[in-house]
């Protein structure tokens, strides 16, 4: 029977880093991954490039039934510490904007440190491995498509429902389940929103055209870009405020952030004084949709100030969101309340420990879910 001290289910970025943080302890590790390589999400994320941590992270930028739980494994591993091994390695990087840090080259870059760390630290990767059935007799047992394993702690690194075409699967909650641990709701999140059918039939053919916006739902609002899809709405605005909306709530985009933007009576036509501000068919095609069709020197007062309600709480209903296909995280996990927030070790089973996005953590867009990954593996890499 094949054991070892520690088994990772999951070769992504926690489950990696775990293996790494586990074995360089001098503990004898095997990562299980299913697809036939690690890091496929990895491998996509930044645009190929890998926004791979964020140094502004901190609790604030986390959603989560518990918000306080993410503040242990932060503190104890910090955007710095990732930064530190990424330049030992000679991987050149930069600051994109709002601390988000990206790989100067590829993506690969990352993958392949990952790796290059597990084998310094002899924990062995294999892939193209299924996990069939667990137990818990006394140790761990696995029985996976290539045999049986057992081990004395299990880490389940297997992510959340995004991105189905990468291998997501609900691994990672049905074993939670299987062990009597608690999930929170789980939905999409960091997910485009899509248009009710009057606004695709309005705002659809403008398909690839982006403002920046400030977007709000509630008391939560994201300054960031807008773009416009053939189906709803993306960008990195939409993508943030995506996790705090929900069916029914009320959308608002200032379209004009940071400016009066009310077009003045003149020759100009409202359009074209918009038009300098906006993207010209964007101007023509909201300006149509939300603007009386006269010149601007007849508008009543009550038209004025409907246009600037419009523009600064410009309210679209959206039908609902892209789902996991479109996400980028999944929102939502196994409850951080049955986990050990300086450990990510189970409270009722020891020696089961979750981490990265199978758990109730999600941050915002912007390395802030890199950064989460790689601080509860370190904390489960530094307890197994």
């Amino acid at each position: 029977m094949d054991h070892r001290d520690v088994v990772v289910l999951g070769g992504g970025a926690a489950g990696l880093f775990c293996a790494l943080t586990a074995g360089a302890r001098g503990k004898s590790v095997l990562v299980l991954e299913h697809n036939d390589k690690v890091g496929k999400k990895i491998g996509i994320s930044g645009g190929g490039r890998c926004n791979f941590t964020n140094l502004r992270a901190s609790q604030d930028n986390y959603l989560s039934s518990n918000p306080e739980f993410c503040r242990s494994a932060l503190a104890r591993y910090k955007p710095s510490d990732f930064l530190s091994l990424v330049e030992s390695h000679g991987i050149a990087w930069h600051e994109k904007k709002l601390g988000q840090l990206f790989c100067n080259g590829s993506s690969r870059e990352i993958i392949a440190m990952l790796l290059e760390e597990c084998r310094r630290a002899h924990a062995e990767v294999r892939c193209g491995i299924s996990v069939q059935d667990i137990s818990k007799p006394e140790k761990f047992l696995i029985r996976t498509s290539r045999g049986d394993i057992t081990c004395d702690a299990l880490v389940v690194a297997t992510g959340g429902l995004s991105f189905a075409k990468l291998g997501a699967s609900d691994l990672g909650y049905r074993i939670a389940r299987q062990f009597g641990l608690k999930l929170t709701e789980i939905r999409p999140g960091l997910v485009p929103l899509t248009f009710s059918p009057a606004d695709k039939n309005v705002y659809g053919p403008l398909s690839g055209v982006s403002l920046p916006v400030t977007a709000r739902c509630g008391k939560t609002s994201f300054d960031e870009a807008m773009l416009i899809t053939h189906r709803g709405l993306s960008g990195p605005a939409i993508l943030q405020i995506s996790n705090f909306w929900r069916e029914g709530d009320t959308l608002a985009l200032d379209l004009l952030p940071g400016e009066n933007g009310i077009p003045s009576p003149g020759k100009e036509s409202a359009v074209a004084q918009l038009s300098r501000s906006w993207p010209q068919r964007f101007a023509e095609t909201w300006g149509a949709a939300n603007m009386p069709a006269k010149p601007v020197a007849q508008w009543t007062a009550a038209e004025r100030d409907r246009v600037q309600q419009n523009i600064h709480r410009w309210s679209p209903h959206p039908a609902g969101t892209e789902g996991y296909p479109k996400a980028e995280v999944t929102l939502g996990g196994v409850d951080t309340r049955e986990l050990s927030s300086k450990t990510m070790e189970a409270r009722s089973v020891p020696g089961l420990y979750f981490i990265g996005e199978v758990v109730d953590v999600t941050g915002w867009l912007g390395g802030y879910n890199f950064q989460w990954a790689w601080a509860s593996a370190h904390a489960a890499g530094t307890s197994v």
